[in-house]
């Protein structure tokens, strides 16, 4: 499964978009995701020098292939208000990760990512994800919008 209950963090507590990855990195480490927290969020953060992951309207989907990532993932956070220099310059509150091992690296993090950006276009989507109040109904959003 890419994503479970452990991938997902209802109250992230990060004040900039480094932390935020950090963090999500450790919870993809502790479920057996990533075995080499400091390469991954090194790739996240090469990536994201490249060009900020912010997609606007709140949300950021920071990425990173690589070997450090065991097998594939998405994570989640919600955050508050962090500046990820996005394109409508409005602060995220929403942070999808996805990890994927340079092995898979082909086109298997573009399918999730083409998937997920697709809903996030939606503003009932969006709304779905800030709203939620569990991380069961996170999942269940989730699960559907990569399925």
């Amino acid at each position: 499964m890419l994503i479970n209950e452990n991938l997902i963090d209802m109250n992230l507590e990060a004040d900039t978009k480094e932390e935020a990855i950090k963090k999500l990195a450790q919870m993809a480490y502790k479920e057996g995701r990533v075995n080499d927290i400091d390469r991954y969020v090194e790739a996240v953060l090469k990536r994201e020098a490249e060009y900020s992951t912010s997609v606007g309207f709140g949300v950021a989907i920071p990425h990173g292939k690589t070997d450090a990532v065991n097998e594939p993932f998405l994570g989640f956070a919600k955050v508050k208000g962090i500046d990820w220099s996005a394109p409508d310059e409005k602060p995220v509150d929403l942070v999808f990760i996805i990890g994927v091992p340079e092995a898979q690296a082909g086109n298997e993090h573009l399918k999730i990512l083409a998937k997920l950006s697709r809903r996030l276009m939606k503003d009932d989507f969006r709304q779905l994800l800030r709203q939620a109040s569990s991380k069961k109904d996170i999942l269940a959003a989730v699960q559907e919008a990569v399925a």
